[in-house]
C-alpha cells in the first residue's frame, strides 16, 4: 500500500473512532458535545444557500454523517505527511487544533454552538473527542509503516 493510501485509511481510522466516541458519550453523559447538531444545522444552511430544499430526519442524519467522516478523514489523513516520525504527536496536536477550531467556528459561521458549549466539561470533551481521533489516525499510520 502506497504512502497516500496509507495515510487516507489512517485519517478515515481516526475519523471514525472520533465519530464512535463522539455517540457512545452522547448515550451515557448529558453534557457531552452534541456535534451532529451543529453539523446537521451546518448542513441545512449550506443546502438552501446552494438553492435547494435541505434534507430532513434521517437522510439529514446520514448526509451529515458523511460530511463529517470525510471532512475529518481529509483532515486526520495530514498527519502522515511530513514523514513518520512523531506521528502520535503530530495526531494529538492536530486534534487539538481541530477541537479548538470546533469550539470557535460555528458562531463565526452564524450557527447554534450551544450543544457544543454547553459547560467547561463539554468544551474540554470537544478538543479531547478530536484528539483521540487524531491519536488514533497516528497509530494507524504507524501500524501500517511497520507492514
Amino acid at each position: 500500500m502506497n504512502g497516500l493510501n496509507k495515510n487516507m485509511l489512517g485519517g478515515l481510522i481516526g475519523a471514525l473512532v472520533l465519530n464512535i466516541v463522539h455517540s457512545a458519550a452522547k448515550r451515557f453523559d448529558s453534557q457531552s458535545p452534541e456535534v451532529d447538531k451543529v453539523g446537521e444545522e451546518a448542513m441545512k444552511k449550506t443546502v438552501r444557500f446552494a438553492g435547494f430544499k435541505p434534507p430532513q430526519g434521517n437522510t439529514l442524519v446520514a448526509a451529515t454523517f458523511g460530511a463529517d467522516v470525510a471532512s475529518n478523514t481529509m483532515l486526520y489523513t495530514l498527519i502522515g505527511y511530513g514523514g513518520q516520525k512523531n506521528r502520535l504527536l503530530k495526531g494529538a496536536l492536530l486534534g487539538t487544533v481541530v477541537g479548538l477550531a470546533t469550539l470557535t467556528i460555528p458562531e463565526q459561521a452564524g450557527l447554534d454552538a450551544k450543544p457544543i458549549k454547553k459547560t467547561n466539561r463539554t468544551k474540554l470533551m470537544t478538543v479531547a473527542w478530536y484528539v483521540i481521533g487524531g491519536i488514533a489516525a497516528g497509530l494507524a499510520m504507524k501500524a501500517m509503516e511497520k507492514r
